[in-house]
């Protein structure tokens, strides 16, 4: 299984015990993909899951950088398009590191702005 496989696994388990409802996963568009999209207390939430091995290089959020945000929400303006209404939404970033073989697991809420 692929790391970023594994990682987006891990993520949906660690949203869902903070009380997120998980709409839809790999949500795939000509110009890219968003790993979760899913409910928070009535948000709409579009969550990127990065996944690294270690931290020897940073966290893995920060490989978040302006190119992939600038990606993430134009595949989120294609997911809203198809809607009737528009609810209120937010980016959250979902990190994932391996601590001596252990998953730890970070969410970043509101992690940017489009």
């Amino acid at each position: 299984m692929r790391l970023g496989d594994k990682g987006e696994g891990l993520a949906e388990k660690f949203l869902k015990k903070k009380g997120y409802k998980i709409i839809e996963r790999n949500f795939k568009t000509r110009i890219g993909e968003i790993d979760i999209i899913a409910d928070d207390s009535g948000t709409l939430v579009f969550i990127e899951v990065k996944t690294r091995e270690s931290i020897a290089y940073g966290k893995p959020f920060e490989a978040v950088n302006y190119f992939k945000k600038r990606k993430i929400a134009n595949v989120a303006l294609m997911y809203l398009k198809k809607l009737n209404e528009v609810p209120p939404c937010r980016f959250d970033v979902v990190s994932i590191y391996y601590d001596n073989g252990r998953p730890e697991c970070e969410l970043i809420k509101d992690a940017f702005e489009v």
